[in-house]
C-alpha cells in the first residue's frame, strides 16, 4: 500500500502568530467556562430528523489525501446529495477560511482537536446531534474522553495517534527509551538524529523530558525548554516533519521524532517507541459550521464516514489509527497482514489515553511560535 504524503501541522510561525493574535481578538483566548470547566457551546437549533437531504449539499474542507477520491460520488449514491471538497494544506489555512467571515461557506471542517476547541469557544460550531449520528455507537469509549471537547459536544474524532521515536535497529545500538535520547544522543548518533518544527511538537520532547505539560503557558518552563532545544539543535541532522521516514528508510537517519502514523515501521528494521517521560494524545476531528445551512446533510455525512467500511479506508491507507471500535475490527479481519507490520496500529485506546491532549491556549499560543522562532533563528 502506497503511503499517502500531506502536511497537516506545517504552520508558517509569522502565519500561526497572526492567527492566534486574531483568534484571540474574536474570543479565542481566556473564555468563560461552564460549571464542570468545558468550554462554552453555543444553542443548538432544531433540526428536523426526516430532512430531505436531496434537496441539500456540502462543502467541506479536508486535507489533501485524507479521504478516498472518490468520497463526493459515494455520498452521493449513498445519501443523495452533492459535495464539494475543498483542500487546505495545514490547520492555520482552514482557519483562515473559517474565521474570515460571518458564513465561510464551509459546512463541515476536518481540523486538529485544539483548532476545533478554538471554532467552538468563538461561538462558531454547531453543538453535534447525536440522535442524527447513529454510528457514534461505533467510537471506542476512550474517544469521548479528549481534554479539547469532553463527551464530544462539537467534534467528532477523525483520526487519532501520539508522537514519539521512530528508529533503525540495525544503526541504534541500544534501544531508545526517553526523550533524551533524541535531545542528547549518543556520540555515534550525532547528525543522525531529526526533530519536527511544527510549534507545539518542537516543544514536546524538551517539556516532556523535563516533566512540564505539553500545554504549559509558564514562561519560566518555557525558556528552560528552549534552553535544552538550542543545546539539542548542536546534534540534529534536521529538522524534518515530512521525510524523516523516508530518511531512515536511506539510513541517512538514524532516530527521528515522528508522529506515530508516519513512521514506517512496515520495514522491519523501524521500529516506534514511546518514551517513558509520556507525549501527547493528538485527534483530527470532523466539526459542523454554525453558518451551514445544510446542518441536516452534515450530520448525515459525519455518519456516513463513521460507517466501518468508510473510516477503515482511513487506518488502511493513511496508517493513522481511528477511533472507531468497528472499523479498527474490519481492518483486523480484512487486512491482518498489514496491522501486523505496522507497529503504530497496534496501539490501543488505552495505549493512546496515557498521552497528554493538545489544548487550545488562545494568545498564549503566541509563546509557542517565540520559542520555534527562537530556536530555528539560532545558529
Amino acid at each position: 500500500m502506497s503511503r499517502i504524503r500531506y502536511t497537516r501541522r506545517l504552520p508558517a510561525a509569522a502565519v500561526a502568530a497572526g492567527l492566534t493574535l486574531a483568534l484571540a481578538a474574536c474570543g479565542g483566548g481566556e473564555s468563560p467556562t461552564s460549571a464542570d470547566g468545558a468550554a462554552p457551546t453555543a444553542a443548538a437549533e432544531q433540526l428536523n430528523p426526516n430532512a430531505d437531504l436531496s434537496k441539500q449539499g456540502l462543502t467541506i474542507t479536508i486535507w489533501d489525501g485524507y479521504s478516498p477520491k472518490d468520497l463526493p460520488q459515494q455520498v452521493k449514491q449513498k445519501l443523495g446529495f452533492d459535495v464539494k471538497v475543498a483542500i487546505h494544506d495545514t490547520n492555520e489555512t482552514a482557519m483562515a477560511k473559517l474565521t474570515a467571515g460571518a458564513d465561510s461557506g464551509i459546512d463541515v471542517a476536518f481540523v486538529s482537536g485544539q483548532y476545533a476547541q478554538a471554532l467552538n469557544e468563538q461561538g462558531l460550531l454547531e453543538p453535534l446531534h447525536p440522535e442524527l449520528i447513529p454510528n457514534l455507537a461505533n467510537l471506542y469509549p476512550e474517544a469521548s474522553q479528549m481534554s479539547f471537547d469532553k463527551g464530544n459536544k462539537f467534534s467528532v474524532p477523525y483520526t487519532w495517534g501520539t508522537t514519539g521515536i521512530c528508529y533503525r535497529t540495525d544503526l541504534v545500538k541500544t534501544k531508545p527509551t526517553s526523550w533524551n535520547d533524541i535531545l542528547n544522543p549518543p556520540a555515534e548518533l550525532k547528525g543522525k538524529v531529526t526533530m519536527m518544527t511544527t510549534e507545539r511538537w518542537l516543544a514536546l520532547p524538551a517539556l516532556k523530558s523535563l516533566g512540564y505539560s505539553i500545554n504549559t503557558t509558564d514562561d519560566k518552563q518555557l525558556g528552560q525548554a528552549r534552553d535544552l532545544l538550542l543545546k539539542a539543535k548542536q546534534s540534529l541532522l534536521a529538522y524534518d516533519d515530512t521525510t524523516f521516514g523516508a530518511r531512515l528508510e536511506k539510513g541517512e537517519a538514524a532516530m527521528v521524532e515522528a508522529w506515530d502514523g508516519w513512521c514506517p515501521t512496515t520495514n522491519p528494521k523501524i521500529k516506534f517507541e514511546v518514551p517513558k517521560e509520556g507525549s501527547d494524545l493528538w485527534s483530527d476531528t470532523m466539526v459542523i459550521m454554525k453558518s451551514s445551512k445544510n446542518k441536516e446533510a452534515a450530520h448525515a455525512f459525519i455518519n456516513f464516514i463513521l460507517d466501518p467500511a468508510v473510516h477503515s479506508w482511513v487506518a488502511e491507507n493513511i496508517l493513522y489509527k481511528v477511533p472507531n471500535k468497528a472499523a479498527m475490527d474490519m481492518l483486523a479481519a480484512n487486512n491482518k497482514k498489514l496491522l501486523d507490520a505496522n507497529q503504530p496500529l497496534q496501539m490501543t485506546p488505552a495505549d493512546l489515553l496515557k498521552g497528554e491532549s493538545i489544548i487550545d491556549l488562545g494568545e498564549a499560543s503566541t509563546k509557542y511560535t517565540r520559542l520555534s522562532t527562537e530556536v530555528s533563528a539560532s545558529q
